[in-house]
């Protein structure tokens, strides 16, 4: 069915839910890309697109939302759950996290999924047919310093993501869970730019400042694949007759599903001496040129 109505959160320009939702549309699928503002977004020049306020947090924003797809189209074959909020609960020491920046991001990246997925249910679960794709991050699969706030919410995602997975089958609705690894996009700037502008003078992580620094600009780095190349990818994997339970891309994907296979001890402390520690960055350096070696990314 290529005339699928999709519905995509979080659709900034720049970002992953605009290349999305271009994608969606290039394969003939009618779309509502939605964000907070409308007016981040910009215009597609698809006319098989429309823009939507949408605030993820907001059940009424939430509920406004879907009665209005429903009501202009009659269906929702599916929602891309993409919205997330990065910025400020992305990069930091856990100890100094602002808990108001956590709780924000739990109630954006983890709450607003379950708003937008309940809103949808009941009419999904009533004609037995749906999709719905939780976009995750290989930071929730994989523990690394300094995004824990952000890795926190995206590994309760994964697990949301699988017991939905089984507790939505008998209604012949598919769950896909996408765990992208390093995307070009626009976040890794805000990021870096909100760090910059929120390290505390009384910080205990000063001597870290670097390797932060560095970590955001990994993120967006030489082996990181376009939003474009990514959205070509999940799309065409999302419009299977039966999606993949769980896909993983992007820089840094393959070297992560490898470390699911590993002692968790082992991997934390893999990952300090490689993201958060001082003397061992020649081990950081050997793994980018060997998966360069390789191709794999």
């Amino acid at each position: 069915m290529t005339n699928r109505v999709v519905i995509v959160t979080g659709c900034s320009k720049g970002g992953i839910g605009y290349a999305l939702s271009q994608e969606f549309a290039a394969q003939g699928c009618r779309v509502y890309a939605t964000a907070r503002r409308v007016d981040t977004m910009g215009t597609f020049e698809d006319t098989r697109i429309s823009t939507m306020k949408l605030d993820v947090t907001s059940a009424s924003d939430v509920s406004e939302a879907v009665k209005v797809v429903l009501e202009h189209e009659g269906r929702v074959d599916m929602i891309v759950n993409n919205a997330a909020r990065p910025h400020s609960g992305m990069y930091g020491p856990l100890a100094e996290t602002s808990l108001d920046d956590a709780w924000n991001t739990f109630d954006t990246n983890v709450f607003g999924v379950l708003r937008l997925t309940q809103a949808v249910f009941p009419h999904m679960a009533a004609k037995k047919s749906g999709v719905i794709v939780n976009i995750g991050s290989i930071v929730g699969d994989t523990p690394a310093p300094w995004g824990g706030i952000y890795g926190s919410t995206k590994a309760a995602l994964g697990r949301l993501s699988e017991i939905l997975y089984m507790e939505v089958a008998p209604f012949n609705i598919r769950v896909m869970h996408v765990s992208p690894g390093g995307v070009k996009s626009n976040i890794a700037t805000h990021a870096l730019n909100h760090w910059q502008l929120s390290l505390r003078e009384d910080s205990f992580y000063k001597p870290w400042f670097d390797s932060i620094a560095r970590s955001i600009d990994e993120s967006a780095g030489p082996l990181s694949i376009t939003a474009e190349q990514f959205a070509k990818k999940v799309v065409k994997e999302a419009l299977k007759p039966n999606p993949p339970r769980y896909m993983t891309l992007g820089a840094g994907a393959f070297g992560s599903a490898l470390l699911q296979w590993l002692p968790r001890a082992f991997v934390c402390w893999l990952m300090w001496q490689l993201v958060g520690g001082e003397g061992l960055w020649f081990l950081y350096g050997l793994s980018v040129q060997f998966r360069r070696l390789l191709r794999l990314e």
